[in-house]
């Protein structure tokens, strides 16, 4: 009776630290995978050689991930082993001291050895581990890298073999490595917002960067200002006229064309003209003239500040295919993309959107889409990943497909749309309101 049962506690005592020991290579597997590589990176630098350690088997997991499944395996032949070969047998022997119980010690002692092992190893050999490296994967992942990088060499050979085994299979299937990034824009974005959402970042600064993240997928063509709004200054005007010309504006520079807008002959500083008229009276424009700046409107948002950095040149024309200028854009264009429009005192401009006692908006045609999207929280607009257009106004010329007059109207993705003021080709003012709100409510 003492030997049975002196045996039965030292298998029970085995399968236990079979269990906790595939709790270890579990709870390691799954902190190194899901610990955070910005985070252990950042520990790397300030010194930490474990965190160094977690990195590499990070980045590298072929080997580290095989030789955990090698643990896991062979504890798991262990446990059935011990288990059914001897633990069982053990337990019948109890069994049977008892005479009712006799007859089935065989099947009692199984089914009760089977369902012990399985809940320890559910509970202290896989959810446990697995909660607690989840709780803290940095910490832990970086307590384990080394005696796991010690395996990962010790089994090397084995490890190789099961690694050239699983490639040979995959090809054979004829399924391909997964070639994403570790982390996608999409993925920023939504760490961002859950940022903003808990607290961890300002929602002044989850604005900015989504901005600085939007302004980098636009052209220029969405940024500039349109050739209907340059104003210029035509040599061969008179003096009083150029004089005038930028009196009535607070613009610092203007460009200088020769009887049309693209015939370009050079930038001016506003400052430049009105200091040689003072001097003297005579004033020689084109020697004034600083050389015009062109970028084409497809040049990426970004790629024109760069250029800007580059040359010096605050403004630069925009340009299409045939050459014609298109537009104009400043570098207080690209900040104002990034930082949101900036007043001005000598120039106060209407709101782009403003909110009426009715719930539906009033906004300006010129709104740039993201922004109405942002205020209104709705959708991507038909057609509006094309490129095509980039403001409401041209939102409204592509779903209408031709110049639309004051009281047109249409309902699309659960918003009504009605133009409501045209400034001669251009559209103005678009009352939005919900579908299902009607007019007047």
């Amino acid at each position: 009776m003492v030997s049975v049962s002196a045996t039965f506690a030292l298998e029970v005592a085995l399968i236990l630290v079979l269990i906790v020991a595939n709790g270890i290579f579990s709870g390691s597997e799954i902190a190194i995978v899901s610990a955070r590589k910005l985070r252990l990176e950042q520990r790397a630098r300030q010194g930490n050689r474990q965190a160094a350690a977690a990195l590499r088997l990070a980045s590298s997991p072929n080997d580290f991930l095989s030789t955990v499944q090698i643990g896991i395996t062979l504890i798991g032949i262990l446990s059935g082993a011990v288990g059914g070969a001897t633990l069982a047998r053990s337990l019948a022997a109890l069994i049977r001291l008892l005479p009712p119980l006799r007859p089935w010690s065989e099947a009692i002692s199984l089914v009760l050895v089977v369902s012990l092992i399985t809940y320890l190893s559910l509970v202290i050999g896989e959810l446990l581990p697995k909660r607690i490296a989840l709780s803290n994967p940095e910490a832990i992942a970086c307590a384990v890298a080394g005696p796991m990088r010690w395996l990962a060499r010790w089994g090397s050979p084995l490890v190789r073999l099961l690694g050239w085994s699983t490639e040979a299979m995959m090809r054979l299937l004829g399924i391909a490595a997964n070639q994403e990034p570790d982390l996608t824009e999409d993925e920023i974005h939504a760490l961002l917002r859950q940022g903003a959402e808990s607290g961890v970042i300002d929602q002044s600064e989850h604005d900015l960067v989504q901005r600085v993240f939007h302004l980098a997928d636009r052209p220029v063509r969405a940024i500039m200002t349109p050739r209907t709004e340059i104003e210029w200054i035509d040599l061969e005007a008179s003096p009083q006229e150029q004089i005038a010309s930028l009196s009535g504006s607070s613009h610092g520079r203007f460009p200088v064309s020769r009887g049309q807008l693209d015939d370009c002959v050079g930038i001016l500083r506003s400052h430049a003209l009105l200091a040689a008229h003072l001097a003297d009276g005579q004033v020689d424009l084109e020697a004034l003239l600083q050389p015009a700046f062109y970028v084409t409107e497809s040049a990426g948002a970004l790629a024109v500040i760069d250029q800007f950095r580059e040359t010096g040149m605050p403004i630069a024309l925009v340009t299409d295919e045939y050459g014609g200028i298109e537009g104009l854009v400043t570098l207080t264009d690209l900040i104002e993309a990034i930082v949101g429009d900036l007043p001005s005192r000598e120039h106060p401009e209407d709101p782009p959107a403003l909110q009426r006692e009715d719930g539906s908006w009033l906004i300006d045609g010129q709104i740039d889409l993201q922004e109405f999207r942002r205020r209104l929280r709705c959708p991507p607009l038909p057609g509006e990943a094309s490129g095509s257009f980039h403001t409401l106004a041209g939102f409204l010329l592509h779903r209408f497909a031709r110049v639309p007059r004051a009281g047109d109207q249409f309902s699309c993705n659960g918003l009504h749309f009605e133009v409501i003021d045209m400034d001669g080709q251009r559209i103005d003012k678009v009352l939005v309101r919900p579908e299902s709100q009607p007019p007047g409510a």
